[in-house]
């Protein structure tokens, strides 16, 4: 793809703000002078936002103050003028009822930021799972020029001789703990070793896959994905960044030139590639939606089917983010993918040229890390999207995490309602349930949590786990962390709270499973289905006032992104009146 930059200098968005005499400029320009701006600042250069999710209760985020200085170093040397907006930092590990159910809220707010100040341009500081989207979305319905930089990923957890995968290493232990394999006293020395410096997840989580999908979708500069947190090239790219974000302005670069068919193309396959988060797939869908890309859950599942997992990493592997950096991070993982025709090359990022001109000279170091085909984790990667009458609008798994044995499987299923009845029952040694069971969790979808949590891969019964058991198939309308792993069917739609077949399911029914040929299917009479159905009545919702009431009428479904539907495309950034 050809891009032509647009003729320089032209009339910039901020000097409606502050060029001229006039009274409304002298009191935008006037009060901003309070904090020592000298007044040939405002000769016209690009004012650029740098919209910053740092927050203490935001801990994969808490050095983005320090990085931010970083890229204003950039901003300055460009010949920019860089202010710093704090905006919505939705914390994966703090926010409740879950953080999903805030990332249409900070979407919201950060298009409201940019289109209502002095703003040419903005750089997205970004790392905790939701921060990474909701401000790509965002901007993404501004349509101003744009550019991601995020965080990165924290050093790798070692404990007594071995890695430890945040998040991962939390699902392990806590089931370890239920099979009596595992002390208490040692999961709590373990608890530091998870987390033992700045940073996000250093498995492939949902942050590492979300900057991986920035990166491949051309937001990003070239290799911004797995730095570490810590490492001073992460500062690098932090200035490189702010510097590249003017000439973005200059050119009239912005997210609609970017973010193309073939750049979501490229992402869907790449996210085969890494093993990534099923996260990715409700995030994908709702940006695609903000820039009128018609990406579907079908184009996930054709997209990836015939792409290897080659990075070997947590949860689906071995090794760490850390180690994928070493290995050569992101660019190393594109330039296979367009070795094997499975990269749209000519996709433009913001760098201003082609992908393939970013990539094609990437080395790969250690094919221990970053596998070559012939020995890919899996040979089909990507999101399998299973249909059926159990979920006819689709429901998703991941195939690289999943055990091979449970692919093509029927058995009985043990029915929790809510999340609320799954937690009183799992642990009682009463329960009817073996490893051949189907774990189904209902009402725990986009309305029905409210919010879509991450529960989905529910833990194990502890007297199946004491067999030795490790995976059993669990169906739900939930999401799971992108650091979990399991045989986990995900965001069945339509969810349970809106009627769809998964809220009739009832505990003895029998549901077959068979990922190969892409079939979910509840084994009961299509006239006993409709019976049920017509019959069902919606749960009650303690859902009253407020954005949870906003959240509850206008989310839509997992299978379109999971969106409000009023937020759905891009409106631009105009200009509004001014008066005083």
């Amino acid at each position: 793809m050809t891009f032509t930059p647009a003729p320089w200098p032209r009339h910039l968005r901020s000097s409606e703000w502050y060029s001229g005499t006039g009274r409304d400029t002298i009191y935008h320009r006037g009060w901003l002078k309070n904090q020592g701006y000298p007044h040939d600042l405002f000769d016209g250069r690009p004012v650029i936002g740098i919209l910053n999710t740092w927050s203490d209760l935001t801990p994969c985020n808490g050095h983005l103050r320090e990085l931010a200085e970083k890229v204003k170093a950039g901003v300055w040397e460009a010949g920019g003028f860089p202010v710093e907006v704090p905006v919505f930092s939705a914390s994966e590990n703090t926010y409740r009822p879950t953080a999903m159910m805030f990332r249409n809220l900070a979407a919201m707010a950060v298009e409201e930021t940019i289109r209502g100040q002095p703003i040419d341009g903005v750089v997205l500081m970004v790392g905790c799972d939701k921060t990474t989207p909701s401000l790509m979305m965002g901007a993404a319905s501004c349509d101003l020029p744009s550019i991601v930089i995020s965080g990165g990923p924290m050093l790798n957890g070692w404990f007594r001789g071995k890695r430890v995968g945040s998040g991962t290493a939390l699902w392990q232990m806590s089931e370890a703990i239920k099979a009596g394999e595992m002390s208490e006293a040692d999961f709590l020395e373990a608890e530091q070793a998870m987390s033992r410096s700045t940073g996000t997840c250093n498995t492939m989580g949902t942050a590492s896959t979300m900057a991986s999908m920035a990166e491949a979708l051309g937001m990003a500069l070239s290799g911004n994905a797995a730095i570490p947190a810590v490492d001073s090239r992460r500062r690098v790219m932090a200035q490189l960044t702010g510097r590249r974000i003017v000439q973005m302005v200059k050119d009239d670069l912005k997210p609609s030139d970017v973010l193309t068919r073939q750049a979501f193309e490229n992402a869907v396959r790449t996210n085969a590639a890494i093993g990534g988060s099923t996260n990715a797939v409700i995030h994908l869908l709702a940006l695609a939606g903000r820039v009128g890309i018609d990406l579907t859950l079908e184009d996930w599942d054709r997209l990836g089917r015939d792409v290897p997992t080659i990075v070997n990493l947590m949860p689906s592997g071995e090794y760490l983010m850390e180690e994928f950096f070493y290995a050569g991070g992101l660019p190393a993982v594109l330039r296979r993918l367009g070795e094997a025709g499975l990269l749209h090359r000519e996709a433009l990022t913001v760098s201003g040229g082609p992908v393939w001109d970013e990539v094609s000279g990437a080395e790969c170091i250690g094919d221990e890390v970053i596998l070559p085909a012939e020995k890919a984790l899996t040979a089909s990667g990507g999101i399998a999207v299973l249909k059926g009458n159990l979920a006819p609008q689709g429901a998703v798994l991941k195939p690289s995490a999943a055990s091979p044995h449970l692919l093509v499987h029927r058995g009985r299923a043990v029915v929790f309602e809510d999340i609320d009845d799954y937690k009183a029952k799992i642990t009682d040694e009463a329960l009817d349930i073996d490893e051949t069971c189907v774990m189904v969790l209902k009402n725990c979808g986009p309305k029905g949590y409210p919010g879509m949590a991450e529960v989905g891969n529910m833990g194990l019964p502890p007297k199946v786990l004491r067999k030795g058991i490790t995976d059993m198939v669990r169906i739900s309308d939930a999401r799971m962390s992108g650091t979990a792993y399991g045989t986990v069917i995900l965001h069945a739609a339509p969810e349970a709270a809106a009627g769809g077949p998964l809220a009739v399911v009832r505990t003895g029914d029998m549901i077959e499973v068979d990922v190969p040929n892409r079939r979910l299917h509840l084994d009961i009479a299509d006239e006993e289905l409709s019976r049920r159905l017509a019959a069902w009545q919606a749960p009650a919702t303690a859902v009253s006032g407020g954005y949870a009431q906003l959240h509850h009428r206008h989310v839509m479904g997992a299978d379109t992104g999971a969106d409000l539907d009023f937020l759905v495309g891009c409106r631009g950034a105009p200009v509004g009146r001014d008066s005083h």
